[in-house]
């Protein structure tokens, strides 16, 4: 990976940091791309296990290479049973953000290829990492709630498993497809900050548990991951469409920031939006929550309006996560679960052409060469 001297902003808004084969994105003209298939072509005709497949390997599965990943992720989805203990003791009121970063780390002390880089066990660490970050997720909420924990079921998709380990409920077609898509969606997205944290700490040549330590890190933050999560809080506060005009208005004169809206990277709409706002209105309607997408549309148009600003990828997937019936603490964590699959592909890409990222700073403090002052002159 390696690097560029660019004039910068704050936040290194528009700099080059470096060289990847995995995502392209074109914010002017709404672009988003996964080794060069369009994020609407993925969404369309992909499985969430083809996108890993392709984000790792760089082309689309034959389907003995589809079958044999998904045994792989089936036969490693189980967790070291002292991380399941830790979940099981977390303290009551722990953030789930909190609980994941801390078993996705702990995991690397009882993974016997946890200091092996060479490519092959990297790549079978990335394998247990992205099956078993579904685990954590779906094992620490039984856990905390009381209720036993759901035995595999093999035959299930990606998707269709980890809501049946959540819910104790096999999804009806209509949902899988749609957490299957919304897993898609959330699969990469170039050097967002979890990204970039994760292949800073890669290009040190530290584990992959380090590098994904450091990304869970990163998009715990409230500027990163978390705005789906004050989104449906925003919903469900204002209770009805009819309200929902209202309350926005009323944000925008005391100019507080709607949940939601803008992108650092998109100037025009954030394609993943585009899908996330038909599931959204298809699974509301068919769960009984279709009030939320009718509130999440008025909200749009609002802001639309007055302040030319488009939905970003968070704004829909709030009301699809909880038709879904996924907890609202857990927003993020699944974000997690998808963006596994991103994260591993550019750890990997980083250890495969590695130098160390070392950005410098444009220092903006006192020039060189300031007198000594004594103690008592101080």
């Amino acid at each position: 990976m390696s690097s560029t001297t660019t004039s910068t902003g704050a936040g290194l808004e528009g700099v080059i940091a470096g060289e990847s084969e995995i995502c392209f994105i074109d914010g002017y003209e709404g672009i988003l791309s996964y080794r060069g298939y369009n994020i609407h072509t993925l969404a369309e005709h992909a499985t969430f296990e083809e996108v890993i497949f392709l984000l790792w390997q760089g082309r689309l599965p034959r389907q003995s290479e589809l079958d044999e990943l998904k045994r792989e992720l089936h036969a490693s989805q189980a967790i070291p049973a002292e991380v399941a203990a830790f979940l099981g003791n977390a303290p009551a009121g722990a953030l789930p953000m909190d609980v994941l970063r801390t078993a996705v780390s702990t995991l690397s002390l009882y993974d016997a290829e946890a200091r092996d880089m060479a490519p092959e066990a990297n790549h079978r660490k990335a394998v247990r990492l992205m099956a078993q970050t579904s685990t954590l997720v779906t094992t620490y909420h039984r856990l905390r709630t009381k209720q036993p924990v759901v035995t595999p079921d093999d035959s299930l998709s990606f998707a269709a498993r980890f809501l049946y380990a959540l819910t104790g409920q096999k999804p009806n077609e209509i949902s899988e497809k749609a957490f299957d898509v919304a897993l898609i969606l959330h699969a990469d997205h170039e050097l967002n900050a979890s990204t970039f944290a994760a292949r800073v700490t890669a290009a040190t040549l530290s584990d992959i548990y380090s590098a994904i330590t450091s990304a869970i890190g990163a998009l715990k933050g409230p500027l990163h991951g978390g705005a789906n999560e004050d989104v449906i809080k925003m919903l469900l506060e204002v209770g009805e469409p009819d309200k929902a005009v209202e309350r926005a208005q009323q944000m925008l004169a005391r100019k507080a920031k709607i949940p939601g809206f803008g992108h650092r990277v998109y100037r025009t709409e954030d394609p993943r939006a585009s899908h996330l706002r038909v599931l959204s209105e298809e699974l509301g309607r068919r769960t009984g929550h279709v009030e939320l997408f009718l509130m999440s549309r008025r909200v749009e148009e609002t802001v639309k309006e007055a302040k030319k600003l488009n939905p970003n990828v968070d704004f829909y997937s709030a009301s699809t996560y909880y038709s879904l019936g996924i907890p609202i603490d857990l927003f993020t964590p699944i974000f997690a679960v998808s963006r596994m699959s991103g994260w591993t592909a550019h750890v990997l890409e980083q250890y495969h052409n590695n130098r160390l990222i070392r950005p410098r700073a444009e220092y903006k403090g006192n020039a060189d060469g300031m007198p000594w002052i004594a103690m008592g002159d101080r």
